[in-house]
């Protein structure tokens, strides 16, 4: 191949490859996306609600909680009976098995974790 068309194709690639590039960081309906995030979401942050639950087990030395739960929004779970830490272990001393109870759920070092529980 001669050197200019060698010097042709190779300008010819990078001018494509600059101008995919400058495509899929730029907006197609002209407004400018500086400063947006351009990744997906993994899943939205919700507030907390409180949760009806049913306290099934306590295990006060391992500061866990068996519950069975309604859907906890903020976390993407669905309803189910699952054993959570729980952020302030003392408080379980307050609870005992078969107690309805109000929870609000939130990640803590990246685990669902009960941060609240009320006596309904």
């Amino acid at each position: 191949m001669k050197p200019r068309k060698t010097l042709a194709l190779a300008l010819a690639i990078v001018a494509a490859s600059t101008a995919s590039t400058a495509f899929a960081a730029g907006s197609t309906d002209g407004h400018s996306m500086h400063g947006m995030d351009s990744k997906a979401p993994v899943a939205s942050k919700r507030a907390s609600q409180p949760v009806p639950a049913e306290i099934r087990k306590i295990d006060a030395s391992a500061g866990k909680v068996t519950l069975k739960h309604g859907p906890i929004e903020n976390l993407g779970m669905s309803a189910m009976t699952m054993a959570f830490p729980v952020k302030d272990r003392a408080s379980l001393k307050n609870f005992k098995e078969g107690d309805s109870v109000s929870v609000t759920f939130d990640k803590v070092d990246g685990k669902p974790t009960v941060i609240e529980m009320q006596r309904k």
